[in-house]
């Protein structure tokens, strides 16, 4: 998954803001405004390497890894013509748009390192920034980037058959991208970028072997597009639909964590909202066209029977290599999400600690480099104990409510700024507009309320891992009071 972004100038309270900052001259100290004392306005020392394509692709790494050949399945157990699994994937691109052109918005208008936290800063309050930044810390970062490396080590274990076990191998991946990414964000981004177009190919080559069996094979089942609905329109059916939806969002999550990498981007608020709109229309594209081949090979009723269809699919295009293939392409998908994650994640704690909110060595970036080396090794230990710990599974299904939670928050955070632009007559709220987001409020509302939705349902269904994932996010608040009184340090070099 994927998501980093910006934020100021729009007549923020002076009462959140830390009150010395360290300025390049080390003895020099002077007072700033909350502008200033917000997630960096500047790059901190961050290179701007990356360009409109590297951003593009950023945005697809972080949302394609291995749900789309396994989450189709799930669907079709839920809904069973084509029209409603076809529906389902249909409606969660456009909210997975919808999302982005929020994203979008507000990259535009707080083009900072950090993404998310830099928005919750700066529209609602710090603490709500610093408890982001600490859930992902803790647990949704952790949890997933862990479950990642231990299924591509399991899938990469089977195909090489090393004499190592699946969590050793793991370790080793985790180990090698946080070197990778240590060597800076143009070395980072291109192991990514590869990776990426890696996945575009693999799922290039399901889509296209599947359309020659369907036109091509004697054995290709009739394609049946009626009835179109499996039951009556009732609430029964909107009930199931939606619950179609919940592993076909999970599918499409993960492109924000592009925003984190905002200042990394050469004109990031020209670049970024395009890269994080066009990037999820790419994915909507691949993902539609899978799920038709999908359909069309296997049928629903065939596709709900197996929860492996991509291998099904490429089984019955290429014989005994359809799964090797198959495998080969989870290790990529899975592999290019875990690069994706150690390229993003980092540049969060590097932003929470130029706020003040961690130590002040993870602000830090390397002289030669230009990379925050201290934030990708974090990144990198936290991964690595939730590995050995096995305690991934347990954290992922922590993960589900605090997404969803913040996800509503950031897009809510549209509004606070749209209000502040509005009660304010400076020339840097109406140039911190240029970008707007289509169909708002209507459309900025209903992304909030779904996510709403999904924190609720999450509650009700699971209440003991909510809870426990609600107690993680509150311990945060005593850390957060701890490092309030810190003056916040511009990155420095080493």
């Amino acid at each position: 998954m994927s998501k980093p972004n910006t934020f100021a100038a729009h007549g923020f309270s002076d009462r959140f803001a830390p009150r010395d900052f360290v300025s390049e001259d080390p003895h020099a100290r002077r007072s700033v405004s909350a502008k200033s004392a917000s997630p960096s306005n500047i790059a901190g020392g961050l290179a701007a390497h990356l360009g409109l394509f590297d951003a593009i692709l950023v945005v697809m790494g972080g949302i394609v890894g291995s749900g789309i050949f396994i989450n189709p399945h799930v669907v079709a157990t839920l809904v069973h013509t084509p029209v409603l699994i076809l529906g389902a994937w249909v409606a969660g691109g456009a909210f997975a748009l919808v999302g982005a052109f929020v994203y979008a918005e507000l990259a535009d208008r707080i083009p900072k390192v950090g993404g998310q936290y830099a928005y919750l800063h700066e529209a609602i309050h710090p603490l709500i920034g610093f408890l982001f930044g600490w859930s992902y810390l803790l647990v949704i970062g952790a949890g997933g980037t862990a479950a990642v490396a231990v299924t591509c080590a399991k899938y990469l274990r089977q195909l090489t058959a090393v004499p190592v076990t699946e969590n050793l191998l793991a370790v080793a991946l985790v180990v090698a991208l946080v070197i990778v990414n240590c060597l800076g964000v143009r070395a980072g981004s291109g192991v990514q970028s590869l990776l990426m177009v890696l996945r575009i190919l693999a799922i290039a080559l399901i889509v296209a072997g599947g359309a020659w069996y369907v036109t091509h094979s004697s054995g290709a089942p009739p394609s049946a597009w009626r009835p179109v609905l499996d039951r009556p329109v009732s609430l029964s059916l909107l009930s199931v639909f939606g619950a179609s939806l919940v592993p076909v969002l999970f599918a499409y999550g993960g492109w924000e964590s592009s925003n984190f990498i905002a200042t990394e981007i050469r004109d990031p608020r020209k670049n970024l909202p395009r890269a994080l709109v066009l990037g999820v229309a790419g994915v909507l594209v691949l993902y539609l066209s899978v799920n038709l081949i999908y359909v069309l090979v296997l049928t629903p009723a065939g596709l709900a029977a197996t929860d492996t269809p991509a291998s099904v699919v490429m089984n019955r295009t290429l014989g005994g290599w359809g799964a090797s293939v198959i495998s080969v392409a989870i290790v990529i998908s899975t592999l290019g999400f875990l690069s994706q994650a150690m390229l993003a994640y980092p540049r969060l704690y590097f932003a929470m600690a130029e706020g003040a909110g961690l130590p002040s060595r993870f602000a830090r970036v390397s002289k030669r480099s230009r990379a925050p080396v201290a934030a990708i090794v974090l990144q990198g230990c936290v991964t690595l104990a939730v590995v050995l710990l096995g305690t991934y599974e347990e954290i992922l299904s922590y993960v589900v409510v605090l997404d969803w939670l913040f996800f509503g928050l950031t897009a809510a955070s549209l509004f606070v700024l749209r209000r502040r632009d509005r009660r304010s007559l400076s020339p840097d709220a109406a140039a911190a507009a240029r970008y707007r987001v289509p169909g708002h409020p209507w459309t900025t509302g209903l992304f909030t309320f779904i996510a709403g939705l999904m924190v609720f349902n999450t509650i009700y269904k699971y209440p003991r891992n909510a809870g426990i994932a609600m107690c993680i996010l509150f311990a945060g608040i005593p850390f957060y009071y701890l490092s309030r009184g810190r003056t916040q340090r511009p990155a420095s070099s080493e």
